[in-house]
């Protein structure tokens, strides 16, 4: 329109206040139930503001601001795919024996001392093979979580582990899709953009497991003993068929995502060969679900039943009931429903150019190279905050600052690193973030445990600061210049 204006800082803060207000009022009064509707309407009320100030103050034309929700909801779609199928995924495999076979072995295997660095580097090492820190946790994370709770480990530290694993993996893996985006917005190529990755996330991986290991000795044992984990290693394999062969689908799965198979048809794959171990290998526990009385029909059905609503049985001991009575694909619906209003918002607020705004002031306090870094990397997690979503954060920024870093003669990867430095890893931070409700509802730490799993996000946390102090410290920040001196 041609009478669009511009927000005033003061106007585009106006929906961030609410939005925050709304979120903490929320948490006060519905606690553990706040995720479960309350935020999700605060979100959506917050993006409904947004609109309405764009549509009445700043003149933005309506179409516009309903395209730009409708383009950020599409970037969520293959999120909200996946999550759905994992959904499945997770019952599935418990009803195959697939989870409980790998919680049996680890749970022989692992010591609670190193179970914390153990599990962090297990996740690192199949994001870096996958390239994808979602599938990771929703696989191999959600069995690592069964062992922790089995050995007593306190769940925010199991999660903690497995999620700073998996991001660090994710994030030095070139067939992530967040680490061909960075490189793509700054103007690098991406294993140069990995390369100069190594400095930041590095130090910050092995800080990590060096307080994973803390942390191991410190809970060693804490609240378990050899007997009450040989009781839950014998209701195991009463009711499940355990055996090493159930560890194939996992590695079909993750060689699919290695060959570079999309996340979500692997997934699906990954779904359909755990129905058929079910059916093969756990026909005795199909019997026992449904009342000792069974044939091919009854079988679909119970397992239909299973994929949609999750896994449910009674194993007369409340610890193993924990462990597998999960899953589903409607379990995942609520997390569905809060990306979108999440999307909802952030979608306004880049559609009523809100967003740019309250970016585009932070340069003004730009003065040097350091403080342009930091100044990414601030607006990456203001934007994983607001925007909700790990995309946005990389792709707003980059292009917003992208200019900037040229002007100072930067290289694009000093840009494409601060990006994944923060755009990429304080998304699972954020509870309302993608990323955050995402492994919030794939680990189930979404209830008592939702705003204190972050603290043990060692990886996550640590990343932004170690790039932030090599920022202050004029440290491994590469010029053009200094590139072509070093090539002639």
């Amino acid at each position: 329109m041609a009478d669009e204006k511009e927000p005033s800082l003061v106007v585009a803060l106006i929906p961030v206040v609410f939005l925050i207000t709304m979120l903490v009022m929320n948490q006060q009064m519905f606690k553990d139930d706040a995720t479960y509707g309350p935020n999700q309407l605060a979100l959506l009320l917050s993006g409904m503001l947004t609109l309405s100030i764009g549509f009445l103050h700043l003149k933005v034309s309506y179409k516009k601001i309903e395209k730009n929700i409708i383009d950020s909801i599409g970037l969520s779609l293959q999120a909200c795919l996946i999550l759905l199928v994992v959904g499945s995924l997770i019952s599935i495999w418990i009803l195959s024996g697939i989870v409980p076979t790998m919680i049996f072995y680890g749970l022989k295997i692992i010591n609670p001392s190193y179970f914390l660095p153990v599990a962090c580097i297990s996740c690192a090492m199949v994001a870096l093979a996958t390239g994808s820190s979602w599938s990771t946790t929703g696989t191999i994370g959600v069995a690592l979580m069964g062992i922790g709770q089995a050995l007593s480990i306190p769940i925010p530290m199991c999660a903690g582990a497995i999620i700073s694993g998996a991001y660090f993996g994710d994030k030095m893996s070139p067939l992530s899709d967040t680490t061909n985006l960075a490189p793509a917005m700054a103007g690098t190529d991406l294993f140069t953009h990995i390369r100069h990755m190594v400095y930041t996330s590095g130090p910050a991986i092995i800080i990590s497991i060096i307080g994973y290991f803390i942390l191991g000795f410190y809970y060693s044992g804490t609240g378990t003993d050899a007997s009450s984990v040989d009781a839950i290693l014998t209701i195991i394999k009463s009711n499940f068929n355990i055996g090493l062969h159930l560890f194939l689908v996992p590695l079909i799965l993750l060689i699919l995502i290695s060959k570079k198979m999309a996340a979500f048809p692997a997934l699906i794959i990954g779904t359909i060969l755990g129905v058929i171990a079910a059916v093969f290998f756990q026909w005795e526990l199909l019997t026992k679900l449904t009342s000792n009385t069974i044939d091919i029909a009854q079988a679909y059905k119970e397992v239909i039943k299973i994929a949609f609503s999750g896994f449910n049985f009674d194993f007369q001991d409340p610890i193993v009931n924990k462990l597998f009575n999960r899953g589903g694909m409607a379990s995942m619906l609520n997390t569905v429903w809060l990306i979108m209003m999440a999307m909802v918002f952030g979608g306004a607020m880049e559609g009523t150019g809100m967003l740019q705004k309250i970016a585009s002031t932070i340069l003004q306090f730009v003065v040097g190279a350091g403080s342009l870094i930091g100044a990414t990397l601030a607006t990456c997690l203001f934007l994983n905050m607001t925007a909700s979503d790990q995309y946005l954060a990389i792709v707003v920024p980059g292009k917003m600052f992208k200019s900037a870093y040229d002007d100072m003669g930067l290289h694009p990867k000093n840009l494409s690193r601060a990006l994944e430095d923060s755009g990429t890893v304080t998304s699972v931070l954020i509870p309302w973030n993608s990323g955050g409700a995402y492994n919030t509802k794939v680990l189930g730490v979404g209830s008592e445990y939702l705003y204190s799993y972050q603290m043990y996000c060692f990886f996550n946390i640590l990343s932004p600061l170690v790039s932030l102090f090599l920022a202050s410290m004029n440290l491994t920040i590469e010029r053009v210049c200094d590139e072509k001196s070093s090539q002639a």
